[in-house]
């Protein structure tokens, strides 16, 4: 994930460290934050794999006594964003987080490109509803089989669909 952010970020243009951060921080949210030193590893293997470069010292703006370590984008580095863009079969867990990742930089992509990331978003979406809409059937005949005895405390309601309820609740 913070591979595909900073190399979106630096299609833009190039990026000193700590504004990366805060970007960063701003696009992931509250639940999670990235430290300057988990950046900071990232950024160096992601110039060790040729995917980012430093700019020269000249260009480099200055902060207090020290220099800021500007980042750009390689040719390299350009060519795995767009991998990252356009792959749809990893990180399934975290799909909708990383599709909404790419929509910000979404305008990168070639218009056909695009419209293969939201086709694919939206069948997404439809089996995640079918799902949903067959567990929750799932459960409502299990409850129905289950009888209407009052065995789980809750009126009208048997132990086996109390439970069947508690497991989906939890899930």
């Amino acid at each position: 994930m913070y591979e595909l952010i900073i190399l979106s970020l630096l299609m833009r243009m190039p990026m000193h460290g700590y504004l990366i951060v805060k970007i960063t921080n701003d696009q992931i949210g509250p639940w999670a934050k990235i430290s300057s030193g988990t950046l900071s590893t990232i950024l160096n293997k992601l110039e060790q794999t040729g995917l980012i470069a430093i700019l020269p010292q000249e260009r480099i703006p200055v902060r207090g006594d020290r220099h800021l370590r500007t980042f750009t984008i390689t040719e390299e580095g350009r060519k795995r964003f767009h991998q990252l863009m356009m792959d749809t079969s990893s990180n399934l867990g975290d799909y909708q987080k990383f599709f909404h990742y790419k929509m910000g930089f979404v305008d990168l992509l070639r218009p056909e490109e695009r419209l293969l990331l939201m086709n694919h978003y939206m069948n997404y979406c439809q089996i995640t509803i079918l799902h949903l809409q067959t567990e929750m059937d799932s459960l409502v005949q299990s409850c129905s089989r289950a009888g209407r005895s009052s065995d789980s405390g809750v009126p009208g309601e048997s132990t086996a669909c109390h439970e069947a309820h508690c497991t989906a609740m939890a899930s």
